[in-house]
């Protein structure tokens, strides 16, 4: 009895060995398709942190295809896009409160829904294939226009960039989303 009891342990730590390995394969080879990437924004000492996975158009038809309009979408690949601030920000006369989020967009011809949602989620899609957001835990909801591109961007790309005023901004394919924000006062 004792010999089973033993073998039953090394046989239950051999198949959690395999499945902690299996797991960091599939992220490892999900990964190098839409690589994982980091924005960061620091002024005047408040932060705003960005990771996202970048997938690539590889010749696809992205907006109203790979994504079709009016659905939701994880903005990015894989796990849903992260987005924290460390101070409150206005958007479009909005508050988000400083925080942790998830970014989720329904993209759309002129112009995507932009929501920061408050819970975090393992992975972006279910099993569905569709969307893993929960809308009762959008902190905040917006929408930004679409600008259409004479050239193609070829990674999806986030970034945040200050002129007149810090933006928020989304490109890829022929498309540019940009979200104007500023720090709370």
């Amino acid at each position: 009895m004792v010999k089973f009891i033993k073998w039953f342990f090394i046989g239950i730590g051999a198949l959690v060995l395999i499945a902690v390995i299996g797991y960091q394969w599939l992220i490892h080879n999900t990964k190098k398709h839409s690589p994982l990437d980091k924005v960061e924004y620091v002024e005047s000492g408040e932060r705003i942190a960005i990771d996202y996975c970048r997938p690539y158009k590889k010749g696809r038809d992205i907006f109203g295809e790979l994504l079709p309009y009016g659905k939701v979408w994880r903005t990015g690949a894989n796990e849903p896009t992260t987005f924290l601030t460390s101070a409150d920000i206005m958007i479009n006369g909005k508050t988000l409160p400083a925080g942790d989020y998830t970014l989720w967009t329904i993209p759309n011809e002129r112009e995507w829904e932009i929501m920061f949602n408050g819970k975090q989620y393992d992975w972006g899609v279910g099993f569905n294939a569709e969307a893993a957001r929960e809308p009762e835990h959008d902190v905040l909801v917006t929408n930004a226009p679409v600008q259409m591109l004479n050239d193609t961007i070829s990674q999806f790309t986030i970034d945040i960039t200050k002129q007149e005023s810090m933006t928020l901004s989304f490109a890829w394919d022929n498309v540019r989303v940009e979200l104007p924000m500023e720090w709370a006062e």
